[in-house]
């Protein structure tokens, strides 16, 4: 889909939200995480990035760029903040998308320095987390899950993983 097309998609979609629903969202089926992963390579090989892209100096520019996010929230209080962002400017949504972009992007640039299959690891933690927070123990609750398993040996109790 063009660039503009996808804005305006992205604009039309954000005023339905900010009429107090909060709608949840939904994400384009391209790019995948694997082709943002070699779109980044590409973008990065190109311009001889590579040599600065060390694993640490991505997690500290990675760091930079979740504070940059961080400050789009700052002093709203969470009334102002919640889901579907009412009242949102379109204007502020632009700017908090461009934000998530640069933090995904150094994420991603990060597990392909790295040498980690970003995809396989949130689906591996995903299903770890279910085992320590099983749905009929925690629902409703944002205790740890120490507060709720006696064992607390990082997962819930009857479970192997390692």
């Amino acid at each position: 889909m063009p660039k503009r097309a996808r804005e305006a998609e992205s604009c039309s979609s954000s005023k339905s939200r900010r009429s107090g629903e909060a709608a949840a969202a939904t994400f384009s089926a391209a790019p995948n995480l694997e082709e943002l992963r070699g779109s980044l390579a590409a973008f990065a090989a190109a311009r001889d990035w590579d040599q600065f892209h060390t694993p640490r100096s991505l997690a500290l520019a990675l760091t930079g760029e979740v504070g940059e996010l961080c400050e789009c929230f700052q002093w709203r209080g969470d009334a102002a903040c919640a889901p579907g962002l009412p009242g949102w400017t379109d204007a502020d949504r632009t700017h908090l998308g461009e934000e998530m972009a640069d933090v995904l992007m150094y994420l991603v640039r990060l597990a392909d320095r790295s040498g980690i299959d970003l995809p396989a690891a949130c689906a591996a933690k995903l299903e770890r987390n279910g085992q320590k927070y099983p749905a009929d123990r925690c629902r409703g609750s944002s205790a740890k899950y120490t507060s709720y398993n006696p064992d607390a040996d990082g997962v819930a109790r009857g479970s192997q993983l390692s």
